[in-house]
């Protein structure tokens, strides 16, 4: 008889299991007649086998369907970990860098559950944002979407995004800002310093200000008991947006899920009380005022639950990004003497020729150009969203490959941020590179810089946020100097933060209030 390797003759016992079309045994009772190594081995053999299906069909799909090119992983996990553990740290840039060595600025990858197509070439990004609704849509984790809500205007989709957008891009175009918005702004921000003293969590009281400034900007509130007992519910929504969608199994989601029903029950008393008061007449000129003016799809206006959740959605994109802008923007300067120190002339020019009290003037923030070139850089180095999902609703052609239909699409703007080919020394603050003729940058073939995303979706708060920077940033430099009250780190997942919310210990500059 011919000798089989011990490993064959431990396998041969499993055929029938795999053979026998018509067997009345269960794997159950497969396993009742094998010992321990049988079990083993049979444990070893099935996984193995789902692996190598796994890679033979991937193969195939990939060459069958002409994808970029690139690595799915393990089965199901895909590259996630790696993504997660990269962007955990200060320097994410090698889980990009390896891969567009390896594979070029566009490649395939499985990450969150999804093969995902990701792309460091800005010229797909561009296409892929400016083919939102044709040939991309929006694709957010059930959580976001989850406590966002179906109305928010992150998740609107057709002819209801595009008049929402508008809306909001009227709302804060650069009259509105200039007439009405910039007063409350310079108020908010005074106010607020007037209680810094000693240590103070940078992070946290720009939080503070932006929510102030988000809630004066939609409702007209200004700071007040409802208005912080407000913040602290919609603290706990955010913490919930990179979550497992299922409440049984994260406390984490549960308290935001209450949190979420809290804060819509808050607003959607303000709006029926706002109703009652422009029926008899009077009106604010805020947000909220605007949204109800406009018509509904059924010219009856909108209804309750969606001005909730496109408030709610609103709220998110003026408290938590430009707050992080805000911080990172101390903390490059803080590492930066020569930047902090142009920054100082500029504004204590500004300010010598103000009164004490005045506050801050169009004009005024029209003159802050090298705050222009420090907002650039702080928000190339650390965009708040590195990049943008989407969806591919067909199968789309593009540079050669196929993106089939259904599969996730991630544009990535960080990549091609921090890409030496299109900035010299990329991964270096230098604010001076955004001043004429620096020859810091590369961006004459193509408009590489996408801070606030692009097409339909890009961000239509882009001018309020560089307002509210400007003018955080003069008081900040006019009325206080600080120094690092300790280490702290920068990370960028879930979201771009310090890690100990950046503590400094302030003192106020002499002549300066």
């Amino acid at each position: 008889m011919h000798h089989l390797p011990l490993f064959a003759l431990k396998y041969s016992t499993l055929l029938p299991f795999f053979t026998r079309r018509n067997t009345q045994y269960s794997i159950l009772t497969a396993c009742e007649t094998m010992d321990s190594t049988d079990i083993f081995l049979y444990l070893l053999f099935s996984s193995s086998f789902l692996v190598l299906i796994f890679h033979v069909l991937r193969t195939t799909t990939r060459r069958k369907l002409h994808l970029p090119p690139g690595n799915l992983g393990l089965p199901f996990l895909g590259e996630t970990l790696q993504l997660i553990s990269a962007y955990k740290t200060e320097n994410p840039e090698p889980f990009i860098d390896d891969r567009v060595s390896k594979y070029g600025s566009v490649f395939t990858t499985h990450v969150f559950g999804e093969p995902t197509v990701f792309s460091a070439d800005p010229d797909i990004n561009r296409f892929i944002l400016q083919n939102e609704g044709r040939i991309f849509e929006s694709s957010y984790p059930g959580s976001i979407s989850n406590l966002l809500g179906r109305h928010s205007l992150l998740l609107m989709k057709g002819s209801l995004h595009k008049r929402m957008h508008s809306l909001t891009m009227s709302f804060a175009n650069s009259t509105i800002i200039r007439d009405h918005l910039l007063v409350d702004i310079d108020r908010l921000v005074r106010l607020n310093m007037d209680a810094w003293t000693g240590r103070v969590l940078l992070m946290e009281e720009a939080k503070k200000i932006t929510f102030q400034l988000t809630v004066k900007q939609l409702m007209s509130f200004d700071p007040c008991e409802w208005t912080e007992n407000l913040m602290k519910e919609y603290m706990l929504v955010i913490e919930g947006f990179f979550t497992i969608p299922l409440p049984i199994f994260s406390i984490t989601y549960r308290r935001a899920i209450q949190a979420r029903r809290k804060v819509a029950e808050a607003l959607g008393l303000v709006v029926r009380e706002r109703k009652k008061e422009t029926e008899k007449g009077d009106r604010k000129n805020d947000m909220l005022a605007a949204l109800l003016d406009e018509e509904g799809d059924s010219g009856g206006g909108f209804s309750d639950e969606q001005i909730v959740d496109f408030m709610l959605a609103l709220l998110v994109a003026g408290y938590e990004t430009t707050s992080t802008i805000m911080t990172l923007a101390v903390k490059f300067l803080t590492e930066n003497p020569h930047a902090l120190a142009q920054l100082k002339d500029e504004h204590d020019e500004i300010r010598a020729r103000k009164g004490e009290e005045e506050t801050l003037q169009w004009d005024d923030y029209k003159s802050m150009s090298f705050t222009q070139c420090v907002m650039n850089e702080t928000l190339r180095i650390a965009n708040i969203i590195s990049g943008v999902f989407r969806r591919a609703m067909r199968d789309v052609s593009i540079k050669g490959y196929t993106i089939p239909k259904g599969w996730k699409v991630f544009a990535s703007l960080r990549a091609v941020h921090m890409d030496h080919g299109h900035f010299k020394d990329a991964r270096t603050f230098n604010p001076w590179r955004w001043q004429a003729n620096s020859g810091s940058s590369n961006c004459s073939s193509v408009n590489v810089f996408s801070p606030f995303g692009g097409g339909p979706r890009r961000c239509p708060g882009a001018e309020l946020g560089r307002v509210e920077l400007s003018v955080f940033l003069h008081h900040m430099v006019t009325r206080f100097s600080w120094e690092l009250a300790e280490q702290d780190k920068l990370v960028f997942f879930p979201t771009t933060r310090t890690q100990k919310r950046y503590p400094i210990i302030v003192q106020r500059r002499s002549g300066f209030q």
